[in-house]
């Protein structure tokens, strides 16, 4: 008997084709598709705000899309279903009404509440019956409130405790942050933020330590910035300052003094004087001051609030005023070449004097001389240059004062003694010129004065600022000298010169 042929030109034997069948399901795979993913959009979600599950790599052949909350299906937790035929929508015991499900199955989240945050799955049903999932995840943050900044003692003391702030409200998440004149404050030696930097503490503030504070909250989905927290510190007073800073007050004005001290809250003042209280005030007026209101006056500076007190002295010096000197002369009629002495006469102790010519302080010539205390002044030889006007003043401390004469129109100002020579060549000519022609034969000689005294009355005194200084007392009188002039006559004849007598200046005048 022939053996079968393993082979045929009509093809294979039926159980060889089942063996290649079956080598080819077993070694062949279909293609993969590709994997169904979740994506949050976004995956951090403000309170209030939305959220997109968006759904990747779905096939076309999908029936249904389920949502459901958790990481599982879970028939009671469903939110809603989406028939693709007919594109019909179902909501499960999961839906709350902010919840819409797409056709290409991806949900959306609206108004989201913080208990939103977690896992969600979608559930697939494909054509064949088949099913896929795939899950996704957010996180719902909350929006975060507007800081506000609470203190444990808004009106420190300085220097004595700590001070602590607090930004409020405390909430989960969050970073706390400072800050006082846009610096960020960090920790130093006078300054701690605890753990979670919500708490700052200040150690022995100080009036610089006023602020403004600020604290800021940030989390993933907001920040917000505190309103402006000053802190009220207590201080001072610091030692007060006097003003005005001068010493020496006219007599007859009014004295008027102010106490300034750095305190908060503003201080309390005191004056006394000499140690006697005078006025609670911080400005001291006393119209009409004379000498008996010189003193040591205190200002006393009290703040209540810190308990402290401070005090500042200041010494008052309102001067006597000095009585108006008196002016006496040798002479009231001098020649050239003579002499003549001023006196310088004041019933005032402890004074200087001092001579003035023609408003200028007078400058010593060879021919003049001053005494030890310079009341007396001496011109010998008088010159011509020596013409002009003389004062004496005289000085105690700050006041000074010179002769005065008074007037019915008024108070007059400066004590002048005005020594007038005068060389008068076309007067001594013509005068010797009419002697040889008519009294040749008179011989003539010039008539002096006795030695007198010229005193200048006081009837009162009037006080005024001089041109130096504000508070200075100048009291000055004009007074005048007349002086003769002798030419010697220019003859060759035995007859004895002749005197010719010129007045001048002859006046009490006032300036």
């Amino acid at each position: 008997m022939e053996p079968r042929s393993a082979t045929s030109h009509r093809g294979l034997v039926p159980w060889q084709g089942l063996l290649l069948a079956a080598l080819l399901l077993t070694s062949w795979t279909p293609p993969a598709t590709a994997q169904v993913t979740i994506e949050p959009v976004p995956f951090h979600a403000a309170e209030g705000g939305d959220v997109l599950l968006l759904a990747h790599n779905l096939s076309e052949n999908n029936l249904v899309y389920k949502w459901f909350k958790g990481d599982r299906f879970d028939s009671t937790k469903e939110i809603a279903a989406y028939l693709v035929p007919g594109s019909t929508t179902t909501h499960g015991p999961a839906y709350s009404d902010r919840e819409t499900i797409y056709s290409n199955g991806s949900l959306l989240f609206k108004n989201l509440t913080l208990q939103d945050s977690g896992v969600y799955t979608l559930h697939i049903i494909k054509q064949d019956y088949l099913s896929d999932e795939a899950s996704g995840e957010f996180q719902v943050h909350p929006v975060l409130p507007k800081p506000h900044i609470t203190s444990n003692n808004a009106s420190p003391v300085e220097g004595e405790e700590p001070v602590v702030l607090t930004c409020e409200p405390e909430t989960q998440d969050t970073t706390y942050l400072w800050w006082t004149n846009g610096q960020s404050l960090q920790d130093g030696d006078r300054l701690k933020l605890s753990n979670d930097s919500r708490i700052l503490t200040l150690f022995n503030v100080t009036r610089n330590d006023t602020g403004p504070y600020e604290c800021e909250t940030q989390n993933i989905v907001s920040g917000s910035r505190s309103d402006p927290f000053t802190l009220d510190i207590y201080y001072g007073p610091d030692d007060p300052i006097i003003l005005p800073p001068e010493t020496y007050f006219h007599p007859g004005t009014t004295l008027n003094l102010s106490c300034h001290a750095a305190s908060n809250p503003a201080a309390q003042y005191h004056w006394l004087i000499d140690g006697s209280i005078l006025q609670f005030t911080q400005e001291l007026h006393i119209p009409n001051v004379s000498a008996k209101n010189s003193g040591s006056y205190t200002c006393l500076a009290n703040n209540s609030a810190t308990g402290l007190s401070r005090s500042t002295l200041k010494t008052v010096i309102v001067p006597e005023v000095v009585e108006q000197p008196i002016i006496e002369t040798s002479n009231t009629t001098v020649e050239e070449g003579g002499s003549v002495v001023l006196i310088c006469l004041s019933n005032d102790t402890g004074i200087s004097i001092q001579w003035l010519f023609n408003d200028q302080q007078l400058q010593l010539t060879e021919s003049m001389k001053l005494s030890q205390n310079s009341s007396i002044l001496t011109i010998d030889p008088v010159k011509q240059q020596d013409a002009g006007e003389y004062r004496c003043e005289c000085n105690q401390g700050w006041t000074s004062m010179t002769c005065d004469s008074e007037e019915s129109s008024g108070p007059s100002i400066g004590a002048i003694v005005g020594i007038v020579i005068g060389v008068v060549a076309g007067v001594a000519l013509i005068t010797v010129l009419v002697y040889c022609l008519v009294f040749r034969k008179i011989g003539g000689a010039s008539d002096q004065h006795d030695l007198t005294e010229h005193k200048l009355s006081v009837s009162n005194h009037s006080l005024g600022p001089s041109d130096n200084s504000p508070n200075k007392v100048d009291e000055i009188a004009y007074s005048s000298l007349n002086f003769n002039t002798l030419q010697p006559k220019q003859s060759t004849s035995d007859s004895p010169p002749p005197t010719v007598t010129e007045t001048v200046y002859s006046e009490v005048k006032k300036n």
